[in-house]
């Protein structure tokens, strides 16, 4: 293999520089971070419901009734 002459390193560091120019600009984590207000409790649906839980929790090792 043959080295390059000195002027190619050169020229492929400008070419490169004008291909990708520079890195982006930095981007705050404030930027990146959304806040919003959350929606007041709604009580009749957030009351606690032991008959809905039987519904959505049903396993036959945890049922006291057996």
């Amino acid at each position: 293999m043959s080295d390059p002459s000195p002027g190619t390193h050169e020229q492929a560091t400008e070419i490169r520089k004008a291909r990708f120019g520079a890195l982006p600009e930095r981007v705050l984590f404030e930027d990146m971070v959304e806040e919003k207000a959350v929606l007041p409790a709604y009580r009749a649906v957030d009351a606690h419901d032991p008959d809905a839980l039987a519904v959505r929790f049903s396993c036959l090792a945890a049922d006291p009734g057996l």
